[in-house]
């Protein structure tokens, strides 16, 4: 599948991936500040965004809509960073495909299965009355039971259209069918021998300290930051810190990594 990108700038190509539910525009400060030095893709995973709609969210499937896209807009090989479900498409790509990957950076995600999570915000999205007319303010109350978090809402809610005929953008049916595959991470017969960041939110537990075993059994030159101030949205949290410690690590030789933000 051929993905829809946002491009800017110029250089060596770097690639960012949203996580679930989100899209290319959420990286639209952190693109903005590091294409004075690159070439950044910031792409629509499938069913979210402007990208197609179709069945199937595991990871290799996820992993090889990017390489192809990569392949058809001569990006390759590149610099790649992606976030919790993005991260989890960069390392699968990375792993599947270690020659097209320059550098990898990994925010707030880890090689491992997670519990289940998102049903119930995917469900109270799934029932939202899509009647003509619908307001902003009556989609964010519908959603407010299931979703108490008012910025996670305002996040949700950019997926949808409202006027004549609200509906989602996105695929929600066919993400709501891949959910197990999404929190889960397939076995991978391979490794990644290029340089690795993994950047973790100082107020996430997403990378926990056991995770780093299976970390550097897949990614054996892996270097770990945690960015000051940031939850698991490490690039929305922190931006001036995530655009400072991807610049570091993708400096040629690495410039030292520290943690910003304090």
């Amino acid at each position: 599948m051929i993905l829809h990108g946002i491009e800017a700038g110029a250089g060596p190509p770097l690639v960012l991936l949203h996580g679930l539910f989100g899209a290319a525009r959420n990286f639209g400060v952190v693109q903005r500040a590091l294409a004075a030095r690159f070439r950044v893709l910031a792409l629509d995973l499938r069913n979210h965004g402007s990208s197609p709609h179709a069945h199937g969210m595991d990871y290799p499937t996820l992993a090889a809509d990017v390489i192809e896209t990569l392949a058809a807009r001569d990006a390759l090989p590149c610099y790649l960073a992606g976030h919790s479900m993005g991260g989890k498409v960069a390392m699968r790509v990375a792993l599947d495909r270690p020659a097209a990957v320059s550098r990898l950076v990994v925010a707030d995600i880890a090689p491992v299965a997670y519990a289940p999570g998102f049903r119930a915000i995917s469900a109270a999205m799934a029932a939202l009355p899509l009647t003509p007319g619908l307001t902003r303010a009556q989609a964010d109350a519908a959603l407010a039971p299931a979703v108490p978090d008012a910025v996670m809402r305002g996040f949700l809610l950019h997926n949808l259209a409202l006027g004549a005929r609200p509906g989602w953008r996105i695929g929600l049916g066919e993400i709501i069918a891949g959910l197990f595959d999404i929190v889960d991470w397939p076995a991978a017969g391979s490794l990644y021998p290029g340089p690795t960041l993994f950047i973790a939110g100082e107020r996430s537990d997403y990378i926990r300290p056991e995770y780093r075993g299976p970390i550097r059994a897949l990614f054996p030159a892996a270097r770990f930051v945690t960015l000051k101030g940031a939850g698991h949205w490490v690039h929305a949290d922190n931006p001036a810190g995530f655009v400072s410690v991807l610049e570091a690590f993708l400096a040629d030789p690495p410039a030292g990594i520290s943690s910003p933000g304090e």
